[in-house]
């Protein structure tokens, strides 16, 4: 009876301290699900039956981890749309900002239940299981825009992974529609090259010939569009459908360079259109340039349709880096396009006042070790 008693003691605290530990290994794999107790992207609650945007950010140049959260805040608090925002993460560092980090950005399977995506984005080669959420998206034909380097959004060419996307890449060459990849067949252009002198020539907007009544351009006045960043080379004519809304002047700096300004002592009075200026072709040959003449769009919608997807808009601006959002009329054309490319009537004249402290830094590419050094959590970002 005693070993009996013995042996049932046993049975029990072992069957106890099995379910025990068996919990505790959930209650871990729990701790360590992605997103648990860790911050890898924002919500911004609208108002209910409001459309769902979600923001990507993910470029090391422009600031898109300051950019993308204040538009968000701008569209859900003043507009009631809801919007999700998503950073560039290394993954062994989840829930801090790594611009530099091109591989990954969580959080992208909530373009399942977007309605429209705003990507700002700069040569990233993101996985697999992370791209296919971008490529269904587009097959839907839902309605996206692409800020400054999303032109060249994706990079996979030298980047030593296997993808099955490598028509996404900037530098992809195909005899298909996807040749130059996505910013080209998508947005309307790849990269091609600094147009205006990067860092030292601003761009101030005019209305493209024809679109000074286009709904993206209302409570707009003339001249007012203006930010620190060079206009962006582009192709003429644009492809297919493609219509120019807003064209860039390149302006002079008046001022000298505070490299501690986030605007390079650039400013929106400056007024100085540069001489002609003499550049070098394809070929080697010194040219000319009349570098306002024809004046290149920095701002343009179109259609897309991917192969066995359904048609929709696309709303492309080389103009949208965090310090041009100091601008009220940049901050309204950006507004003003998420309304018009979710077919919504655009305000007479949007709110766009900042939401919150917003003190974005200049434009620049940072050292490796910056953004481990840094610490900037995602969730500050709120």
């Amino acid at each position: 009876m005693n070993l009996f008693k013995s042996s049932f003691f046993i049975m029990t605290f072992l069957l106890l301290f099995g379910c025990k530990a068996a919990n505790q290994e959930v209650d871990n794999a729990k701790m360590n699900t992605p997103n648990n107790g860790v911050t890898e992207w924002l919500e911004f609650e609208g108002k209910k039956g409001m459309p769902h945007v979600v923001l990507v950010s993910g470029d090391e140049e422009y600031r898109s981890e300051e950019a993308m959260p204040q538009l968000a805040k701008m569209l859900s608090e003043h507009h009631g749309f809801n919007c999700t925002v998503l950073f560039a993460q290394d993954p062994v560092k989840p829930g801090f900002v790594n611009a530099n980090y091109v591989f990954n950005i969580p959080g992208l399977e909530k373009l399942a239940s977007a309605d429209m995506m705003v990507i700002f984005t700069r040569f990233r080669a993101l996985p697999d299981d992370q791209m296919v959420h971008i490529d269904n998206f587009l097959k839907s034909g839902k309605p996206v825009m692409g800020i400054r380097t999303s032109t060249h959004a994706f990079k996979f060419k030298d980047m030593d992974v296997s993808t099955s996307y490598a028509h996404y890449g900037n530098y992809y060459k195909g005899d298909d529609a996807w040749n130059e990849g996505f910013g080209r067949f998508i947005l309307g252009e790849n990269w091609r090259y600094h147009h205006g002198h990067h860092g030292h020539q601003s761009t101030k907007g005019i209305s493209a010939p024809g679109s000074a009544d286009h709904p993206i351009l209302k409570g707009i006045t003339e001249g007012e569009i203006w930010g620190p960043t060079d206009v962006y080379g582009v192709r003429f004519p644009l492809p297919g459908d493609g219509q120019a809304i807003v064209l860039g002047s390149v302006v002079d700096r008046l001022g000298e360079q505070e490299p501690n300004d986030p605007r390079l002592g650039m400013r929106p009075t400056d007024d100085l259109v540069p001489d002609k200026v003499t550049r070098k072709n394809k070929k080697g040959e010194e040219i000319s340039v009349d570098l306002n003449n024809p004046m290149m769009p920095i701002l343009w919608t179109k259609s897309y349709q991917l192969p066995k997807g359904k048609k929709g808009k696309a709303v492309a601006t080389t103009i949208g880096s965090s310090t041009d959002m100091l601008n009220e009329g940049v901050r309204r054309l950006l507004v003003n396009s998420v309304f018009w490319s979710l077919g919504k009537s655009v305000p007479k004249k949007a709110n766009v006042d900042i939401v919150g402290t917003y003190n974005p830094l200049r434009f620049s590419f940072q050292k490796e070790g910056y953004w481990e050094a840094r610490n900037l959590k995602i969730s500050d970002l709120k």
